[in-house]
């Protein structure tokens, strides 16, 4: 049923409101419910403190009075019990300490069956002991009772709230006012009240639903869209990116999404290069082995000139050879398999030593050697193994792009607690544009440069690799026809230990 993010939204809005709105009605409905309780509770008390009063200035002034004006006091008596029974729309009873209802107002309200409980011998008594044996105590100000009165008002199917408040003369309780009023009328009030916030709240989950309707499009619209992109680029098209206006995370995840498919469309064409190169450099000199052994084993190629091309097949096998070592190192660098051995060692000493392999090609094309060092040793912390072959190949290449009787500088000098190393060449140099291509597998720059064409093209890429692995920055400057300089970093180590 759920198996859209709409439905999902929809529905736990929709239940998250009538929660909460749950909760606030029967919070409400409670409150009300002892609001309006209480203040009945407090309009009935009230009344009966006054009725009170005019009962206890009635006795006060008996004495005094004549027959007359007694009569008078008692008809406004009367009168108040009525204007009070109306008023609070309670049934009103004066009881002596015995139980027996000596003035009522209101009896109406009770019916039939109420008054014959109540008839004892003509007069009208509290037949129940409980109903009045407790405020003619005077322990209290007064009593509350709540419920049919210990069944006096069983017969009308309604609970009545009773207040009860005795009149003490002379520290002796002489009478007790009751005021009776049926329950649900005190309820009716809570009753129009919650069905009021029933319909505010039924308007209320309308409006909101339709809010969420509208928030939840806005909200599922961009997401559709991003998982029918993904499922273009699962299915291959690169090419495919999301304009979606938006500030807040989807915003953020678009953005994401197209970062995620420039690098995996950039990470295509580095494959569909990657494997088109492989292709290229393992082909040709495996065409090149077979053409020429194929030429000496069918006589092709004359005797004399056997040896000539057996030394071309080793060269083109050295040449598959060097390609294969360097897809695997550079594989193991860039999987993290390569595992590094930090050690202390002079890279002054480093380099003079890669010099000295170098010293053949170096030689032949009488190129000058340069070192300034900054001390005659430096010491710093790397990968002996890896830096060699880091400088190796930065010192080749200078070779390789330097012409005859061209220069090379190599400097090392303390930068802070680095090293700085850099390899410097007089050579043609690397077009502006080709800068930030020389570190990628198999480019080359010899299709412009044209000096040689016996490199892998991965040895810049290693290069960097191993740098990075350390932790370690190089970089490149060049101007064409004025020469390279690559320099790199190293963290410094103590001159002793």
């Amino acid at each position: 049923m759920l198996k859209t993010l709409f439905s999902k939204i929809v529905v736990i809005f929709v239940a998250i409101l009538l929660v909460s709105t749950s909760i606030t009605g029967v919070m409400l409905y409670v409150f009300l419910g002892n609001f309006v309780s209480q203040e009945k509770e407090y309009e009935l008390n009230e009344s009966a403190k006054i009725i009170n009063s005019y009962l206890t200035y009635i006795n006060e002034n008996a004495d005094s009075q004549n027959a007359a004006i007694h009569r008078l006091h008692m008809y406004y008596f009367e009168e108040i019990l009525s204007t009070f029974s109306y008023n609070t729309d309670s049934v009103i009873w004066i009881v002596s300490p015995d139980g027996k209802i000596v003035e009522s107002e209101g009896e109406t309200r009770l019916g039939d069956e109420i008054i014959n409980k109540l008839l004892d011998g003509g007069a009208l008594k509290l037949p129940d002991e409980r109903q009045y044996n407790r405020v003619m105590q005077g322990n209290e100000d007064y009593i509350r009772e709540r419920g049919d009165f210990f069944g006096l008002f069983k017969e009308t199917g309604v609970s009545w709230l009773t207040i009860a408040r005795p009149l003490k003369i002379d520290e002796e309780v002489a009478l007790a006012v009751y005021l009776h009023t049926p329950i649900p009328e005190v309820e009716r009030a809570r009753t129009v009240v919650f069905n009021f916030f029933i319909f505010s709240v039924f308007i209320s989950i309308m409006i909101s639903i339709v809010l969420i309707y509208i928030f939840s499009l806005r909200l599922s619209s961009p997401l559709k869209k991003i998982n029918n992109a993904a499922k273009l680029i699962a299915n291959g098209e690169f090419g495919k990116r999301l304009n979606i206006s938006s500030s807040d995370e989807i915003g953020e995840l678009s953005d994401s999404f197209n970062n995620m498919a420039n690098a995996l469309e950039k990470t295509e064409e580095m494959r569909r290069g990657f494997v088109a190169n492989v292709s290229h450099e393992l082909r040709t000199p495996m065409t090149s082995i077979r053409g020429f052994i194929e030429g000496i084993l069918d006589g092709t190629i004359p005797k004399e000139k056997e040896h000539d091309y057996l030394t071309i097949v080793k060269d083109e096998t050295d040449r598959l050879n060097r390609l294969t070592t360097d897809l695997l190192d550079l594989a193991k660098i860039e999987s993290g398999e390569m595992e590094l051995t930090p050690i202390r060692f002079n890279i002054n000493e480093l380099i003079r030593r890669c010099i000295i392999k170098m010293q053949s090609h170096i030689i032949k094309k009488n190129i000058f050697i340069e070192a300034n060092f900054e001390n005659e040793d430096m010491f710093v912390k790397g990968d002996l193994d890896s830096i060699e072959r880091v400088i190796m190949n930065l010192i080749h290449n200078a070779v390789k792009f330097v012409g005859k009787e061209g220069k090379i500088i190599l400097t090392t000098k303390k930068c802070k607690e680095r090293a700085l190393i850099s390899i410097e060449d007089n050579g043609i140099g690397i077009d502006e544009k080709e800068i930030n291509l020389i570190w990628e597998r198999f480019y080359k720059t010899d299709k412009s440069r044209g000096v040689e064409k016996k490199g892998t093209g991965l040895g810049l890429a290693i290069v960097k690799n191993i740098i990075n692995e350390h932790g370690q920055e190089i970089w490149v400057e060049s101007k064409v026809e004025k020469g390279t300089k690559f320099s790199f970093t190293l963290d410094n180590a103590t001159d002793v230990g």
